[in-house]
């Protein structure tokens, strides 16, 4: 039996509520975690980053509220990795969602073309 993804998401972010609902009708099983009140620590945020072969930039919500309010556009660039993965850890609203994760791969966002991929087994 192959193992649950696990699903990262904001139930009232209306991408998310696509995201699952796309999970839903391609029967992918998942585990489900809000990120909001359950949000990553560190250890997972470095865990995923290395997983993904993303820019860490990617990890971040730039659309978010808190993301704009703390002024992280002009901020991130003279950030370490650790001190990013510390600030990730500080809110999952910093967090981009969705966000599935897999034994071998790393979905932040919801693109259906790139989600395709999930229809074999997690």
């Amino acid at each position: 039996m192959s193992k649950q993804c696990l699903f990262m998401w904001y139930p009232k972010c209306t991408t998310c509520q696509k995201a699952k609902k796309w999970l839903d009708d391609n029967a992918i099983s998942y585990e489900i975690r809000n990120i909001k009140e359950q949000n990553p620590n560190a250890s997972e945020l470095r865990k995923w980053w290395e997983k993904s072969n993303l820019p860490l930039r990617k990890f971040f919500n730039t659309s978010g509220l808190l993301y704009k309010s703390l002024e992280l556009k002009d901020k991130l660039a003279d950030m370490s990795a650790e001190e990013q993965f510390s600030l990730l850890a500080t809110d999952g609203m910093l967090v981009k969602r969705p966000l599935v994760i897999s034994e071998d791969r790393v979905l932040i966002g919801f693109k259906e073309a790139e989600w395709e991929i999930l229809t074999a087994p997690c």
